[in-house]
C-alpha cells in the first residue's frame, strides 16, 4: 500500500524509483525544499508550495509552476530544507512529513540535513525516505518495526549522548556512539522490532531494506 501521507521533495540527486513516484503521486500535501521542485515537475506534479531561497529552482520549472506556489524565504544563514521543513510544521502545523532527496548529494548538504533531522529528533514523524533505506532521528524510548536481516546502523553528532539499543545481533547498551568515535554501523535486526532508548539528545537510526522487503 502507498503511503499517502503528506510529502517534501529536496534537492538532492533523485532517481523516480516507482514506489517513491507513486508516492508523490497518492500524496495529500506535496511540497519542494528549492530545487526539489525540479525533480517534481520531471515526473509532472506541481508541488503546493515551494520554500526556500530559489536560486535552485530551474527557470523552465517555475515558469510552469507559476508564481502561486513560490514561498521565497532568502535567509542565507539557513538551508532550504530547515526553511521547508518550518514552513511545513510551524505554519502547516502538519505533524508528520516524508522527505524525498534529503541525502545522497554534496557532503556538506548531507551533514547540514543530518544535523537538522538530529536536532529536530521527530522519530517517525520526520523520515528520509529513499529506494532502499529511511534516515531518522529519535530520543527517549521508541520501539521501531524491523524485519530480522535488515541492516541498521545508529550514531549521534552529540558524544555525550548516551544510547542502548535491543532487537539486534550486535547489543548497544548506554553506550556513546558518537560518528567521530565508535558508532553503530551495519547492525543487523534479528527480530521484528528494534527497541531503542537515549539519554541526553538524540540518535540517527539508518534502516537499510532488503530486495526481499515488501515495503
Amino acid at each position: 500500500m502507498v503511503d499517502s501521507g503528506p510529502l517534501m521533495v529536496a534537492n538532492a540527486p533523485l532517481q523516480w524509483h516507482p514506489r517513491l513516484a507513486a508516492m508523490a503521486g497518492a500524496a495529500e500535501l506535496l511540497l519542494a525544499a528549492g530545487g526539489g521542485a525540479n525533480h517534481l515537475a520531471r515526473i509532472g506534479l506541481r508541488p503546493q508550495a515551494v520554500v526556500g531561497d530559489l536560486d535552485s529552482i530551474n527557470p523552465e520549472t517555475r515558469a510552469w509552476l507559476g508564481e502561486e506556489c513560490i514561498i521565497d524565504r532568502p535567509d542565507q544563514d539557513r538551508t532550504d530544507l530547515d526553511k521547508a521543513l518550518e514552513y511545513a510544521f510551524a505554519e502547516l502545523g502538519i505533524e508528520r512529513l516524508t522527505v524525498l532527496a534529503a541525502l545522497g548529494g554534496r557532503t556538506d548538504h548531507d551533514l547540514a540535513n543530518l544535523g537538522l533531522l538530529s536536532r529536530l529528533a521527530m522519530g517517525e514523524g520526520l523520515v528520509f525516505d529513499g529506494a532502499d533505506q529511511t534516515v531518522l532521528a529519535v530520543a527517549g524510548e521508541v520501539s521501531l518495526a524491523a524485519r530480522p536481516g535488515e541492516t541498521w546502523s545508529f550514531w549521534t553528532f552529540d558524544p555525550s549522548v548516551r544510547v542502548t539499543v535491543e532487537g539486534v545481533r550486535w547489543p548497544v547498551e548506554n553506550t556513546a556512539l558518537g560518528i567521530g568515535n565508535r558508532p553503530s554501523i551495519s547492525n543487523e535486526a534479528i527480530t521484528d522490532q528494534v527497541d531503542i532508548t537515549t539519554t541526553g539528545g538524540s540518535v540517527i537510526v539508518m534502516r537499510r531494506y532488503s530486495q526481499h522487503t515488501n515495503r
